[in-house]
């Protein structure tokens, strides 16, 4: 059975086909800078490799030009469409309305329009994608998998705002959640690590990329997480700005005469690691300044440790404890210097990490752990898979198994 994973960008196309009876992945690529000059296009399928450059004008022909890769004589690993069992969407923000894995159809879709104030530069582009596989692949099963579902357990003392409530009956206003799909992956394979039972666990999932987000994960449900109504909230990420006083906000329009459509582009891609040092968002570049004795580099490192600290203290204290810490996405699964800075000074809490496994990760077996024998809280590092969980949630929708 093979299963086609699509995430759509405002300007993006990301694909994978999974072999779901092994849960392969046969081929993935990337179309990029769609309905923009310098489109261009990844491909690969095991170690046959395709790339070129062309302008690509809309998501569907982005839709075609992906199914033509697929199924190519030379670069391609099926034969034809018929062999694609289903599709899975990725979706951001599923509002309200939509809590849970979900057929495409008519009804799903108006819910998902619905979603448009709430996150309008995930779920155009989502929608886009949609219809161009729609147009593409008409007769193939398709499913919405959503981002925020794995977040509505969180109880209304966590997910409430302290606003006026009418407020948040008319417009939807409340913590939502994301990285959802990542939080539900890494979580539960920390489960099957610590014996298979959710029951009990208390574990803070730390998802720390270019966008980070923490979440408290209590008997296999979430609690409570970081990002909130949108992905701005939280931590400090690689260009968002994370939790900052509100009355920050007006008080830069004011002084900066900045619009309030142009301060909420501000906050996403100004500010953050690359605000602070000034260097790049990227956290490697970040470091590397910050080993050359950039000290604004520094500051930047030292808040994201601060913060991230503060959420594992926070979500200790709201679970009576906790059993293990996982750390994945791009920073978490490759900085061993985060991961150990993050994990100094917890003796209070019973955090003891192995510095040599902690240095060693890519060399180490499943689970991958990298607390010391002797720590009362068990610490892992896990790769997420975020596009298997789609996979598998649209084989579940499609075919029930």
């Amino acid at each position: 059975m093979y299963i086609l994973v699509v995430n759509a960008g405002s300007s993006s196309l990301k694909y994978q086909l999974f072999d779901m009876e092994s849960e392969r992945v046969m081929a993935k690529g990337l179309c990029e800078c769609i309905g923009i000059d310098g489109g261009h296009m990844k491909h690969q399928a095991g170690e046959k490799k395709f790339e070129k450059f062309e302008n690509i004008p809309t998501h569907a022909e982005a839709t075609k030009m992906m199914v033509a890769m697929l199924t190519d004589k030379e670069y391609g690993c099926i034969d034809s469409l018929e062999q694609i069992s289903a599709v899975g969407h990725r979706i951001v923000q599923g509002g309200p309305w939509l809590v849970q894995s979900v057929p495409v159809n008519e009804d799903s879709l108006e819910k998902l329009r619905r979603c448009l104030d709430l996150a309008p530069l995930h779920t155009k582009p989502h929608l886009l994608g949609i219809e161009g596989c729609l147009a593409v692949m008409p007769d193939i099963p398709q499913v919405l998998v959503i981002d925020t579902a794995f977040h509505q357990t969180m109880p209304p003392k966590a997910y409430m705002y302290p606003i006026p409530y009418e407020l948040y009956e008319k417009y939807a206003i409340r913590r939502y959640g994301f990285h959802g799909t990542s939080h539900r992956y890494v979580s539960g394979k920390c489960i099957e690590y610590m014996g298979g039972k959710a029951e009990g666990t208390r574990i803070i999932t730390c998802h720390l990329g270019n966008g980070s987000s923490i979440s408290a994960v209590k008997d296999g449900k979430i609690i409570d997480t970081s990002m909130g109504f949108t992905p701005l909230d939280g931590i400090i990420m690689g260009s968002r700005c994370g939790a900052v006083d509100p009355a920050i906000v007006p008080f830069i329009m004011e002084k900066e005469n900045i619009a309030p459509s142009a301060m909420q582009s501000w906050m996403n891609k100004k500010c953050g690691l690359l605000g602070v040092s000034g260097v790049d968002s990227d956290m490697r570049k970040v470091m590397a300044a910050m080993n050359a004795g950039n000290e604004r580099a520094k500051l930047a490192y030292d808040i994201l440790v601060y913060d991230i600290k503060k959420y594992i203290g926070a979500y200790s204290a709201a679970m009576n404890g906790v059993d293990a810490i996982v750390f994945t996405a791009g920073i978490g699964e490759n900085d061993e210097t985060v991961r150990a800075d993050v994990c100094a000074d917890m003796e209070y809490l019973g955090v003891k990490l192995d510095a040599e496994k902690n240095a060693a990760v890519r060399k180490l077996p499943e689970p991958k752990l990298i607390s010391a024998p002797d720590s009362k809280v068990r610490v892992y590092v896990i790769e997420t898979n975020e596009e298997l969980v789609i996979a598998s949630d649209t084989r579940k929708i499609v075919f029930g198994d």
